[in-house]
């Protein structure tokens, strides 16, 4: 158990107390009441809102109640003082050997340390990129490939059972121009001459092998055959091709998907129809006309037409949605609807991770899940907003190759996995993200990737510096030897259990990136100081107690770098090059 969660574990106790005391009544809800860092480091250790919280529902004034607090914490062996602030805020200062304590703890438990259990084994499908099957991933599904997979990871970490899903849109109007588009290829790889990829077509070359495969394995039968003979077949061979094209470039930044489930098939087996009757058998289904679009000129003819349509507006939406359209055929929202059911069916929480361009159908499919599952399963739709390419702070100019837009992988082939999959994570995902091929490669404090990775490779050095002076490092430690800013550092890595938590069930993946980077500044602060003073090295000659002692503090943070950096998908660097 982490430093926060056992003091968290004592406030409940000292609530337990006032009840018993009667000064708290029984049943409030704690779920609110935390145990964190104050905001001011000279405030103290720890800090907690409890009598914030807590006091409108005990019916007394915050700071009385706090007041009524503070002497049980102050009773707590490790803890030294008590301060209420403020309205209510209360401020604990710890005993120096309290993160002592924790600094064994991160190196007892390795690999393990904040692990946590918040998750107690719910299930959770997690839908990422999702791109329609009809060419190479460029780097707008990068990102949110990244974010996807972070977070199924973060999941994980947090004690929840996770399934990563990708929704093959293989069912609309682009897989058959997709089809089309294979075609020309085809009769390209026998000899014919096709020209320019006319407009409205799928122009890359990434389409060329697919052409020449189907070439070789029909000859010239399809050359000048109906549309009719060969549309299928053609559209069956370039999904394949591009979906094994989409794997192998998920493969590049270590993603892979537990499932791909296909829009095509969800429709085929039934199942919008089973969604459908599953609303209306809940009354939320009925025949009728949307009102007057509100953007649409006053002066612009418009006539309703009856459609088939799902009550949203009952669970949040703006308007009710159409199922169906005039021609009977099924909108993209109702297979949506019965995508999400298939899911829902199988899981506790959904969580898809979108293009901001899907910004404006969130509502509406969060409230068919409620619908479809009376709220038993929620869905959490993060937006992820596009990445702007640079070289040198100069935008980076559209490939050719892959039609008009940059691949992933030829971004992944030029700086490598580990940076692409740190930057994507630099920014929050709703928030716009510059990639400047030049600047993540850089050797300074600017650059996340580097300051991170140089912190760990720094101690990594540490370990075979210490062989080449002759410490042991596996002898004990008096980690009493550590002074103050030592300590602060322990501080800091002590907040690693509480950020893996917190961005798991926030769904917030930076927040790792975000810390890792603080993480780092204050260990290379604390190794600079060295550069003038030999004393305040991690390695101080002729004096090998301290130097275990600073050397468990820095292995320590190394753990913790690389759990963190685990959590992300990156690999921790030990030598620098």
């Amino acid at each position: 158990m982490s430093l926060y969660a056992q003091y968290s574990s004592l406030l409940d106790g000292v609530l337990d107390e006032l009840v018993l005391d009667g000064v708290l009544p029984d049943g409030l809800d704690r779920r609110n009441v935390t145990v964190e860092p104050p905001r001011d480091p000279s405030h103290g250790d720890l800090a907690t809102n409890a009598a914030m919280v807590l006091a409108k529902s005990a019916r007394t004034n915050p700071r009385a109640l706090a007041e009524a607090i503070k002497p049980k914490l102050e009773a707590l062996p490790t803890v030294t003082s008590v301060e209420v602030a403020g309205p209510g805020f209360l401020n604990l200062r710890l005993q120096p050997d309290s993160w002592r304590d924790e600094l064994r703890s991160i190196l007892r438990e390795g690999e393990g340390y904040g692990l946590s259990r918040a998750g107690a084994g719910q299930r959770v499908n997690v839908e990422y990129v999702s791109a329609n099957p009809t060419g190479p991933l460029h780097m707008g599904h990068c990102r949110g490939a990244v974010v996807g997979d972070s977070l199924a990871r973060l999941l994980e970490a947090a004690g929840f059972r996770v399934t990563k899903e990708y929704y093959v849109n293989d069912a609309g109007g682009q897989v058959d121009t997709l089809a089309r588009s294979v075609h020309l290829r085809y009769r390209e790889a026998l000899g014919e001459d096709v020209g320019d990829i006319p407009d409205g077509m799928y122009p890359g070359e990434y389409l060329k092998p697919v052409g020449v495969l189907l070439a070789s394995e029909h000859g010239g039968k399809y050359a000048h055959a109906p549309e009719a003979e060969w549309l299928p077949l053609f559209r069956e061979a370039a999904i394949a091709a591009m979906l094994d094209l989409i794997r192998h470039d998920l493969g590049l930044l270590g993603i892979h998907h537990d499932l791909f489930a296909s829009e095509a098939e969800t429709q085929r087996t039934g199942a919008v129809e089973r969604a459908a009757d599953v609303l209306r058998g809940k009354g939320l289904v009925y025949e009728g006309a949307l009102d007057r679009p509100k953007s649409l000129d006053p002066h612009d003819e418009w006539e309703p037409v009856e459609l088939t349509l799902f009550r949203s507006s009952q669970f949040g939406d703006d308007q009710d949605r159409p199922l169906k359209k005039s021609d009977g055929s099924w909108t993209y929202f109702g297979a949506d609807a019965a995508y999400h059911l298939q899911k829902a069916e199988n899981a506790d929480h959904l969580v898809n991770i979108w293009g901001a361009d899907h910004a404006g159908t969130v509502k509406r499919v969060q409230a068919a899940v409620t619908a479809l599952t009376d709220g038993r399963v929620d869905l959490d739709v993060k937006l992820v907003q596009m990445v702007r390419l640079f070289r040198a702070g100069e935008p980076v100019k559209m490939s050719k190759r892959a039609g008009d837009f940059i691949t992933l992988a030829d971004v992944v082939g030029e700086v490598g996995k580990d940076v692409v999959r740190f930057m994507m994570l630099t920014r929050r995902a709703d928030a716009p993200l510059d990639f400047d091929f030049t600047k993540v490669v850089e050797a300074s404090k600017d650059n996340p990737v580097f300051y991170v990775q140089y912190a760990h490779a720094r101690i990594s050095s540490l370990r075979r510096k210490a062989a080449d002076a002759g410490v042991d490092v596996g002898a004990p430690a008096d980690l009493a030897l550590l002074d103050d800013e030592e300590l602060n550092l322990v501080r800091r890595a002590a907040q690693y259990p509480r950020i893996l938590e917190s961005a798991a069930l926030a769904h917030e993946p930076h927040r790792i990136a975000f810390y890792l980077y603080d993480l780092a500044a204050e260990f290379h602060a604390l190794w600079n100081r060295g550069n003038d003073d030999p004393g305040r090295r991690f390695l101080v000659e002729n004096n090998p107690q301290l130097s275990r002692a600073r050397l468990e503090l820095a292995f320590a943070i190394g753990q913790i770098i690389r759990s963190g950096l685990a959590l992300m998908g990156v690999a921790a660097t030990e030598e620098m090059r």
